[in-house]
């Protein structure tokens, strides 16, 4: 226990029988329960698994039928939290990538009711650009900026950081059928997680690479999947929690910005390659589309403001 509060450990593993004896072995001895939730590996990581529960009561070992992905695997972690009355639910990789040193600065906020979820942030320390590998750091950042503006949490970086502890009444509240259930699902909960107005923090943790880890993640599939995810939950963040649960105009803000920002935008990029082919173009046509492009930027701008203004009491 930690502050007199349960704690769970969901460890989603996927053939990673080399390293997650080290995970196992390393947990610090205040969680109360290790939760390993295989999904479909192929080696020999539940045998791996089993060999270790025999010495190790905390050790719960759950199995997927069919390969689901890392985020079905956290939910199913998450339900069987739930469904036990856990107080604080962390979530750890099998890879040996996140520091069991880091677990009491990432569980403690939500055990002190501090917070709802805590999730770990690389990127506060000054050795990440030189740990981090360069295309994953500067994919990471443009990711975490697209997050804060679909999220609503505008105070969180690292969005793909998986190390997270999460509540109980969070866990009761998220429908947990519904998280998306691959590598987005970080993204997705924090969408979920500001819909229902609930507290979230950034802890600073190491980053720990070349520990023998092998990286699942195809960075092109990502790419496309995740902003393509982060646009549907904006759009349905807006719509239940400024229409259906409130109303706020930023929504006007933004359908203006959204509107007026690629129409100003593609009509002076005509009028330049009319003015490039040789024609002329009347001055008030080059107002009218600088007006539309600036307007349409303002309120994109306004819009962004209120949400953080909205939202700024839930860190």
């Amino acid at each position: 226990m930690y502050a007199e509060k349960t704690v769970a450990v969901v460890v989603p593993a996927y053939n990673e029988s080399l390293l997650i004896g080290k995970v196992i072995e390393t947990m610090p001895d205040f969680v109360d329960y290790i939760v390993v939730v295989d999904d479909k590996s192929t080696d020999d990581t539940v045998q791996a698994v089993e060999s270790l529960a025999i010495e190790n009561p905390r050790l719960i070992l759950l199995c997927h039928e069919v390969n689901r992905g890392v985020g079905a695997a956290i939910a199913t972690g998450y339900r069987w939290a739930r469904d036990h009355h856990i107080a604080a639910t962390v979530v750890m990789a099998a890879d040996f990538q996140m520091d069991p040193d880091d677990l009491p600065r990432i569980v403690g906020p939500v055990c002190r009711g501090e917070c709802d979820y805590t999730k770990g942030n690389r990127l506060f320390r000054g050795e990440s650009w030189e740990m981090i590998p360069r295309y994953r750091y500067i994919g990471n950042s443009f990711l975490s900026l697209f997050t804060k503006i679909a999220s609503g949490y505008w105070h969180v970086a690292d969005s793909q950081s998986g190390y997270t502890a999460i509540s109980l009444p969070a866990l009761e509240r998220i429908d947990l059928d519904d998280i998306y259930p691959r590598y987005g699902m970080p993204n997705d909960l924090l969408i979920k997680l500001n819909i229902c107005n609930f507290r979230v923090r950034d802890v600073s943790i190491k980053p720990v690479y070349n520990v023998g880890e092998k990286s699942g993640i195809k960075v092109r599939k990502v790419m496309i999947t995740i902003p393509t995810l982060l646009m549907r939950g904006f759009f349905r963040r807006l719509f239940e929690k400024y229409v259906i649960r409130d109303f706020h105009p930023l929504l006007f803000f933004y359908l203006m910005g959204m509107v007026l920002t690629p129409c100003g935008f593609l009509f002076g990029l005509y009028l330049m390659l009319v003015r490039i082919m040789g024609s002329g173009v009347a001055a008030t046509s080059a107002l009218f589309a600088a007006f539309l492009f600036i307007t349409g930027l303002q309120s994109l701008f306004f819009a962004m403001w209120f949400d953080m203004e909205y939202n700024k009491d839930l860190k």
